[in-house]
């Protein structure tokens, strides 16, 4: 197996994320990789945000201001964790897209171009040493966080990668059978003994 294929096999979402973050023209070569997606007629759908440094405090600002508003009853502890959440890497980049209604582009088509950029930036920052986890949930939710770090109508909020240095080292989950996941068509043109390896 190629040194490319074997970091794409191992990639896997990191949660406990520390510093360093990717920075200069590291960062700036893994956020090209989402220029690379798939793109049906050259919309360039893609939009990133990134959040630095003392930037995560004021976003973490922003996430618990949203949530406030969005419940009222909530409170201390819940919205500590809100807080707690958002800062739970040292960096963040939202992942948006400039998506188009009414155009001869399906908006799925947009939407997925923007998903595909993003599982590049995923996978590049695992080539370039570092780990990610996309979260959605709340974040791509809430209006008023989109808005608050600047997307607007077209532009949406899909969701956050939070960015740093997987804190226990890369510890890939086992990966499942392919056979589960994959059918051949027409049937009896399926190989012989299945594909997983």
């Amino acid at each position: 197996m190629s040194e490319t294929m074997e970091t794409l096999m191992s990639r896997a979402s990191a949660t406990e994320l520390v510093e360093p973050a990717p920075r200069g023209q590291v960062l700036a070569r893994i956020l090209s990789t989402g220029l690379r997606a798939p793109d049906h007629g050259k919309l360039r759908p893609w939009r990133w945000v990134v959040i630095d440094g003392p930037g995560m405090e004021d976003f973490a600002t922003l996430a618990v201001r949203a949530h406030a508003a969005r419940d009222p009853e909530a409170r201390g502890a819940e919205l500590d964790r809100t807080r707690a959440k958002a800062l739970r890497a040292p960096m963040a980049i939202l992942i948006g897209g400039r998506i188009l209604s009414n155009h001869k582009i399906p908006e799925i088509e947009q939407v997925m171009s923007v998903a595909a950029g993003a599982m590049n930036l995923l996978n590049a920052l695992h080539a370039e040493g570092f780990g990610g986890v996309w979260i959605t949930g709340a974040y791509t939710a809430d209006p008023a966080i989109a808005a608050g770090v600047g997307f607007e109508p077209p532009e949406r909020l899909f969701g956050v990668l939070f960015v740093g240095t997987p804190e226990d080292g890369f510890r890939a989950p086992p990966r499942p059978e392919l056979d589960p996941f994959v059918r051949h068509w027409p049937p009896h043109r399926a190989p012989a003994g299945g594909l997983s390896d």
